[in-house]
């Protein structure tokens, strides 16, 4: 992933691009986070609280302050520390760049005075919820990774200026609260491994990237308020019908539903509703895998579909849909 920062004029906001490879967006790689597992409630973890010493060693990254008239380190790593307790931190105002992922951290109110963040990793700490939590004081983050937490719900989070959100790995089992008043940058939200049932509550229409695999999800909702999304991952999953995809959804080009509960023809009736953006399907570990001319039947109702699976569309096989749907017509025609 390429980081690039950019200067807007005179503000002290940055952007955060992340450019992805082609081949990575549309392949089967369920992410890059690392799976870590709990600490048990029998294993006694000695905690320390964050010093001097440790910030020091961390400081990384010398740039010009916000106002021009001097420097200061705006990155620090504090990964793996055995942090309890972050309250020193909240005299180094101007940190754009903060991981503290690791750790043991339930209170984040220390960052309230770090209002020049942009980007802040908070993944593998015990935070059980966000309110309470000093995120309306950060206007400026743009990026924000709190994944393998305890979180439950959304409530009490903002994002005015949020660009990419993870929250894979907690307990969450709705959505609501994500509106697009709250979070209008928001373009890639990643819920990986959670609880969710429904993709219902997520009202975010200049989202580009949704990702839900590992949930338990058995219906698709709310989707036609997301009109921008290009991705949509919902690998494991219970989902056994497609219904709730929208024609709203003009722009999805990539859609992966692999080990769900797929086993029909007419489960797919409803790619037709995509049919004139979606490029790659990936529908493996389906039931429906199993039955004869498989791949024939989605291009049928897919005709501009590039890659299905791990496959890209052949030639050949783009020529037998054709007449396969040339055949259909005819037998609807020739009906009484």
């Amino acid at each position: 992933m390429l980081l690039l920062l950019s200067f807007h004029g005179n503000s002290k906001r940055f952007s955060l691009i992340s450019n992805m490879d082609e081949d990575t967006v549309f392949s089967d790689v369920e992410g890059e986070e690392e799976t870590h597992q709990e600490v048990g409630e029998d294993e006694k973890v000695q905690v320390c609280h964050l010093n001097q010493e440790m910030i020091s060693q961390g400081l990384s990254l010398l740039c010009r302050t916000g106002n021009g008239l001097g420097h200061a380190f705006v990155k620090l790593d504090l990964k793996e520390k055995m942090l309890k307790d972050i309250a020193a931190i909240s005299s180094y105002n101007h940190l754009r760049f903060l991981d503290l992922s690791h750790n043991h951290l339930t209170d984040l109110s220390p960052l309230a005075s770090l209002t020049q963040l942009l980007w802040l990793k908070v993944d593998s700490n015990t935070v059980a919820g966000f309110k309470g939590q000093p995120f309306a004081q950060l206007t400026y983050l743009q990026w924000l990774s709190m994944a393998v937490n305890q979180i439950t719900d959304l409530d009490s989070l903002v994002g005015p200026a949020l660009e990419s959100l993870n929250l894979t790995g907690n307990r969450i089992q709705t959505v609501t609260g994500l509106q697009s008043g709250c979070f209008a940058n928001l373009v890639t939200l990643e819920l990986k491994g959670n609880h969710l049932e429904t993709t219902d509550g997520i009202n975010l229409p200049n989202l580009r990237q949704l990702y839900l695999a590992q949930n338990v999800i058995k219906h698709l909702e709310g989707l036609e308020r997301l009109e921008r999304l290009t991705i949509l991952h919902l690998r494991d999953n219970q989902l056994s019908s497609l219904e709730g995809l929208s024609a709203n959804m003009k722009c999805l080009q990539y859609l992966n539903v692999r080990g769900n509960t797929i086993s029909d023809e007419d489960a797919l009736k409803f790619l037709g509703l995509v049919s004139k953006t979606l490029r790659a399907l990936v529908l493996s570990e389906n039931p429906l895998v199993e039955m004869a001319d498989y791949r024939l039947s989605v291009l049928v109702l897919l005709p501009q579909l590039e890659r299905l699976d791990k496959d890209p569309v052949s030639p050949e096989e783009r020529t037998e849909a054709q007449q396969r749907t040339m055949e259909l017509k005819e037998e609807e025609i020739s009906e009484p």
